[in-house]
């Protein structure tokens, strides 16, 4: 006979383990879609994590973002092959370069931290840049 868990212990961790990755892929699809529409916040890394997380709890969520229409392209690409497509890759140096742009003029950064903020846009950009490419106009 198996004994009850102790007060204050779950009986089933993994129901309560899939239920935070389902509301973290809630959350990081939630950024993801906001940053479709703001054009200095990215969107398809939150959408890589939120099918993550949603592969993990939920295989129907997953599917439904695999087999979007706008971003299951991107996000199957990245699955099998690490890929950003090239107008992705653009549209990353634009948000990368406007996002720095918004930052000089708004905040007037002394050159320590324009220069940290810069080193870091560019190892975020170097790396965009050596991904393979994915399907064209994806």
């Amino acid at each position: 006979m198996v004994d009850a868990p102790p007060p204050g212990q779950q009986a089933h961790p993994g129901r309560t383990r899939r239920l935070g990755f389902l509301l973290l892929g809630h959350a990081l699809l939630g950024i993801g879609i906001i940053g479709a529409l703001v054009p200095v916040l990215p969107t398809t890394p939150f959408l890589i994590l939120a099918a993550g997380c949603y592969t993990r709890a939920s295989p129907r969520l997953e599917a439904w973002l695999l087999d979007h229409p706008r971003f299951g392209p991107a996000l199957r690409d990245w699955r099998a092959h690490g890929a950003i497509a090239p107008r992705a890759k653009r549209a990353a140096l634009i948000g990368m370069t406007t996002g720095f742009a918004l930052f000089w003029f708004f905040v007037r950064p002394g050159w320590p931290l324009a220069l940290a903020v810069l080193a870091l846009m560019g190892v975020g950009a170097t790396y965009v840049l050596s991904r393979p490419g994915g399907a064209p106009g994806a």
